[in-house]
């Protein structure tokens, strides 16, 4: 069982790894008969209301195409608007919560579970969960106020991310810390933090301006704390900055659905 303070996420991906959606291109009509341009326009129209949607589903939408290209636009189209949310119950360690049915469960990643999107894997969900022989939490009080908490929570994610290169440098800024209680009775703190990552070119040019600086990767981290079984439990997201605000939505019902569980004895 991984602690809370342990080392969570493997190395930051290059950007360049990240999927986007390519514009789908209607089918061509051979007649111009009036039968057939009903269809152009049908099927232009369900192009548009496919891509109407987040990236993700978008994303989801075109690998099924290609999976199933046999099957008419309009099946296709509708397929993809039903991607939902899966429920991850943990009776043993006592936590659970919901995370995007398409997302997929990747072992060994030092995290006690860890899921990611298969199109984006700079986007992804881990727990954590402190040690049950050294922490006696009674509550997520016992951190302090949410603002302390979230000075916590950046300084471990800065310390995760600590690097050894030359010319790398991390910026990074607590963007909301608040508290709240769930259905279940239950104290959870939640952490938004942004940290940039930038590194130099050339880092050992002697001349300055040959030590040209430039920005790997942004990233938004959301965090919930919750106690329970003497335990510190953490649900980390991690998602790039620049499709926060597509997948926001989502990535706020994951967290307003993390819950921690007593254990029986």
């Amino acid at each position: 069982m991984a602690t809370v303070l342990d080392p969570l996420l493997p190395p930051p991906l290059s950007s360049s790894t990240q999927r986007r959606a390519t514009p789908f291109l209607s089918p061509k009509i051979s007649t111009p008969s009036n039968s057939s341009r009903r269809r152009s326009i049908s099927c232009k129209t369900q192009a548009t209301k496919a891509f109407a949607v987040p990236r993700r589903k978008a994303m989801a939408f075109i690998f099924s195409s290609y999976i199933f290209s046999r099957v008419n636009l309009h099946d296709i189209a509708f397929a993809q608007q039903s991607v939902g949310f899966s429920e991850y119950i943990d009776t043993f360690d006592g936590y659970s919560f919901k995370y995007p049915q398409n997302w997929i469960q990747v072992r060994g990643a030092g995290a006690d579970i860890f899921f990611r999107d298969p199109f984006v894997l700079d986007e992804n969900l881990s727990v954590e969960i402190s040690s049950p022989s050294s922490s006696r939490y009674k509550s997520v009080e016992d951190l302090g106020l949410p603002q302390e908490a979230g000075e916590k929570v950046l300084r471990q994610y800065l310390t995760e991310f600590m690097s050894t290169r030359l010319g790398v440098r991390r910026e990074s800024n607590i963007l909301s810390t608040t508290s709240r209680v769930a259905d279940d009775g239950k104290i959870y703190y939640e952490v938004e933090v942004n940290i940039k990552s930038y590194a130099s070119n050339n880092e050992l040019a002697v001349m300055p301006q040959d030590r040209v600086v430039r920005l790997e990767w942004d990233r938004r981290y959301l965090s919930v704390l919750g106690v329970e079984n003497n335990q510190l439990y953490e649900l980390r997201l991690q998602t790039p900055e620049k499709v926060f605000e597509e997948e926001e939505n989502e990535l706020r019902q994951v967290m307003d659905s993390f819950r921690v569980n007593k254990v029986g004895v």
